[in-house]
């Protein structure tokens, strides 16, 4: 793997991002951290996509109040799924992951173009490159994180800084390599070891980590590093491959309908509810 720890962070904010950048962004009711997200958020990107996980807060009205956005709503549960969902409707040249909690600052990622604009294939994110910092990680994590990140430098040959950061930038066409099919918070272990294995050029960019804004976050350390140990292992051992669509999940993007002036949130609602209950009774 081509690998190269860059420090953008004298990258003007400001900067014009030319190629077409798809902002995914997971959300699961976090109705009250985006309006910070969004007035962060470049005004010259291509597209965000809202990845909702089925939020029973005002999460997708607030979303298309605040900005001309596409709604997803993913086909299963998990950070990992509703990535996969994301990316698999995003339209543009660049891929942007950004959490919704107000962890991960949008205003960063003219930063990450600035990598990949300048030959690399992967943007990384990097808490603890040079430039980054967390204000949100505990001891517990940290020693993780950082166990976690050894063992994969060891067993993959990489050189990574911040194995389990979320704040990524790709070039769309990674996403035949990535082939993203888990469900969880191991996503982002999955992503970077896939990336390295088909020797794509990785850039870790300097990235500062906030506190959740509002609401609990679903991590759990003990479980997601479980499965962040079971995602290495599995990969040391999988074959790679290329050219499978079978990754691409199913999703549900939707569409305002000028014959029926409610949100479409609510449409969709009703349509799983009578879905629900047709299931129910053909059970009972």
């Amino acid at each position: 793997m081509a690998y190269v720890v860059a420090s953008l962070a004298a990258e003007p904010a400001s900067q014009r991002l030319d190629p077409r950048v798809s902002v995914i962004v997971p959300t699961l009711n976090e109705a009250a951290n985006l309006p910070h997200v969004f007035a962060r958020m470049p005004p010259d990107v291509f597209e965000v996509i809202i990845v909702d996980g089925h939020s029973v807060d005002d999460t997708i009205e607030v979303a298309r109040s605040l900005r001309d956005v596409r709604i997803v709503m993913q086909d299963g549960r998990g950070k990992g799924n509703a990535l996969a969902c994301g990316f698999a409707a995003a339209r543009g040249d660049i891929i942007v992951m950004l959490d919704a909690d107000g962890s991960a600052d949008p205003a960063e990622i003219p930063r990450f173009v600035a990598a990949l604009l300048t030959g690399a294939d992967f943007a990384k994110g990097s808490r603890f490159a040079p430039g980054g910092g967390s204000h949100d990680i505990t001891r517990i994590r940290h020693a993780g994180n950082s166990c976690l990140s050894g063992l994969v430098n060891i067993l993959f040959d990489t050189g990574y800084s911040d194995l389990c950061y979320g704040y990524n930038a790709f070039w769309a066409r990674c996403l035949d390599v990535m082939q993203v099919d888990c469900d969880g918070f191991e996503v982002e272990t999955l992503i970077n070891i896939r990336i390295a294995r088909a020797g794509l050029r990785v850039c870790e960019v300097p990235s500062m980590e906030f506190e959740r804004l509002h609401g609990a976050s679903n991590l759990r350390a003990v479980r997601d590093g479980t499965r962040v140990l079971r995602t290495i292992l599995g990969e040391r051992v999988r074959k790679p491959r290329r050219g499978d669509p079978s990754w691409q999940p199913e999703f549900n993007e939707l569409t305002f309908d000028a014959d029926d002036f409610r949100w479409p949130l609510a449409a969709y609602r009703e349509k799983r509810s009578s879905r629900e209950v047709s299931e129910k009774a053909l059970v009972a």
